[in-house]
């Protein structure tokens, strides 16, 4: 949990193992609230990864919300910036590797994992603005239509 900006040192941090109970998340929050203050969770979840085969393994997920006021680091006036960031980690979980057997319907269903999340948060949040990334920073739409049209003329 970080006051003002991204740059500032966080106001709390604190690690929580195994499933997250969030009674135990509010309580740990309560005493910080405020139109300029960001709250960070990182955690895991499944996802089809491939290490000589096919199988769920976890991957890291990144969520942050951000108060009205706070500076999350983007260059754009405050009131243009997102209310929640979701980082989906690894760009790979999410594109097609035509090199490998069964590698769309594999990016398919993690995809589907991806879209679930969001619209789960969003119908649970009051988010008016929100930004999907992934750990290379590009835009991964653009990335995704690139490789999507790529396979496709191969």
């Amino acid at each position: 949990m970080q006051a003002i900006t991204v740059t500032e040192p966080p106001l709390l941090e604190s690690p929580m193992n195994g499933p997250i109970d969030v009674t135990e998340v509010l309580t740990a929050i309560a005493a910080y609230s405020g139109d300029d203050i960001g709250y960070t969770l990182e955690s895991w979840w499944d996802l089809w990864q491939y290490d000589g085969d096919w199988k769920l393994a976890p991957a890291r997920v990144q969520l942050a919300c951000y108060g009205p006021e706070f500076d999350n680091g983007t260059e754009r006036p405050l009131h243009e910036q997102e209310d929640l960031r979701i980082d989906f980690g690894v760009d790979s979980h999410y594109l097609p590797r035509p090199d490998l057997t069964g590698s769309g319907r594999m990016t398919e269903s993690n995809i589907k994992s991806m879209l679930r999340l969001v619209h789960e948060l969003d119908s649970t949040l009051p988010v008016a603005k929100r930004k999907l990334e992934t750990e290379s920073g590009e835009n991964f739409a653009d990335r995704l239509q690139q490789v999507l049209s790529g396979s496709r003329s191969n």
